[in-house]
This record gives structure tokens, sequence and C-alpha cells, in this order.
């Protein structure tokens, strides 16, 4: 069962599903017009049941959180406000998942959080250096809020393209238009600088010290495999890579069985310590 609710970061609302007992785990969500944690997560979350203390924000500029007055989005305010709610949560121990962007920022938390996160799984993640801005990516943050343009971006997401059903385009669509005017500020073009704005430096990369799980799919044409996911097996301490064939940018829905079982199985070795 979760709930949601709005949290105070720093003066400024976030809003945050919530559900569970248990080793907390923050859930971060990609970059994609019309995107929000309960959009991505949810589905996950349910299937994890209630073992785990589940926090899925949207991050700011996304859903119900808007960019703090006086702030810039980017992935020093992603992190900072990442760790802010876990603070305000009174949450001190935690592990983060990350997808796509959100696999950037959960990166960079542990990189200046190593005390509180205790394990990363980033999904589909940016964040490698030198990764470049692939056309799918490029497309799908361009994607206007209209159904041709969520059915557009979902075809490109998921290799499986009998998940582009007509009702999962309409709930895109929506869910674009909702947060259509705040998006509108995040990755205006030239496009590929908010590649570089998600992109770790190798210092930063090398400062994680959590055990990382890099899940990637082979088809995925947003950050494909061999740009995205094997150069940070270079610089990453302790990381080992789970590719899952014939799976697009999101594991979580291509894969929804397996991708459960690979991250349950990865989150429970902290209870053993």
């Amino acid at each position: 069962m979760t709930t949601l609710r709005t949290v105070t970061v720093d003066g400024s609302p976030v809003h945050v599903m919530e559900g569970g007992t248990g080793p907390a785990v923050l859930m971060l969500h990609g970059s994609g017009p019309g995107t929000t944690g309960t959009g991505a997560w949810a589905p996950t979350a349910e299937a994890l049941g209630t073992s785990w203390h589940l926090v899925a924000p949207d991050q700011a500029g996304f859903g119900g959180t808007p960019v703090p007055t006086g702030s810039r989005s980017g992935l020093r305010l992603w992190s900072e406000q990442a760790a802010g709610l876990m603070d305000a949560l009174g949450i001190d121990r935690y592990a983060v998942v990350g997808h796509s962007m959100g696999g950037a920022v959960a990166l960079a938390l542990a990189a200046v959080r190593p005390q509180q996160v205790t394990r990363v799984v980033a999904v589909s993640t940016m964040g490698a250096p030198g990764a470049p801005l692939s056309a799918g990516l490029d497309a799908i943050w361009a994607a206007p809020a209209t159904a041709l343009g969520a059915r557009d971006m979902l075809s490109r997401l998921v290799h499986d393209q009998a998940l582009v059903t007509d009702s999962a385009v309409d709930a895109r669509a929506a869910a674009m238009r909702a947060g259509a005017t705040a998006y509108a500020s995040l990755f205006p073009p030239p496009r590929a600088r908010w590649v570089d704005e998600l992109t770790l430096s190798t210092q930063a990369l090398a400062a994680v010290r959590a055990p990382v799980l890099l899940v990637h799919g082979a088809e995925d044409r947003i950050t494909p495999l061999e740009t995205a996911a094997r150069p940070l097996l270079g610089h990453l301490a302790d990381v080992r890579l789970h590719v899952f064939g014939g799976c697009g940018h999101v594991p979580a829905i291509e894969q929804p069985h397996e991708f459960r079982d690979l991250l349950s199985g990865f989150l429970r070795q902290d209870r053993r310590h």
C-alpha cells in the first residue's frame, strides 16, 4: 500500500509516493515528458510488496514538484533535493534505484553521500563520461504533448511494440499535457548540453563506494548499452552489469518479473550486513 504526500525540502514542496516498511529504497525516475515518480515506479513498488520502505519522489520540474524559486534544474539540484528529502524523512541509510536521468542522479548522490547510500541500481542510466546525445533521447526530450507525440515517444522507449497500446498512449499524453508548462524549461535545444549536464566526472564516479548494479536493455536506443553502461564499468569501484536481451530503455516494463527479482535480490544483500 502506497500513499501520496508532499514533503517540504529546503522550503520547497516535493511530491512523494511512499509505502512499506523495512530497509529504505529511494527510487528516482527518468527525464521524459510526462514522467512522474508514481508513473515510473508504481508497478515495481507493488510487485516488491511491503517489506521495503519505498520512497519515489517527483523530481524538480516533474509531476507535482516545482523547480524551487531561484534555482536551476540539473544534476546538482536533483541530487541535493534527493538527499534533502531523505534527511527530511529522517532516513539516514538507504539504497537508491534510478532510471535513465535518475541513474545519473543516483550515482551523484552516492558520490557525495557515501555514509548514507548503501547500494545503487542504475537502470538504462545516463552519466557516463563521453556519452553522446542519441537521436532517440533528442526526440524524446522534444516530444510534443499530443497523442502523436506520446505514441512516438513510447515506441522509442520499448523494443516490444505490442506494449504501445492505445490506453498507454492516452495515459502518457495526459501526463505530458499536465506537466507541459514545467517541462518546457528543462531541456530546450540545443540538447547535447543537457547530456553534458548529467555527466559525472571520473572523480565523482571514483568516489562512489557503494556496490552498483547496472541494468540495461540490449536494444536501448535512448541510452545505448555501448555508450551508456559499458564505459561505467571502468570507473566504478564495485560494479556489475546485467543486460536484458530483446529489451529497450525500460526493463521494468518490458521484463517486469525478472527485473523485480534482480532488483530485490541485489537490495536484499543489505539485510545481511
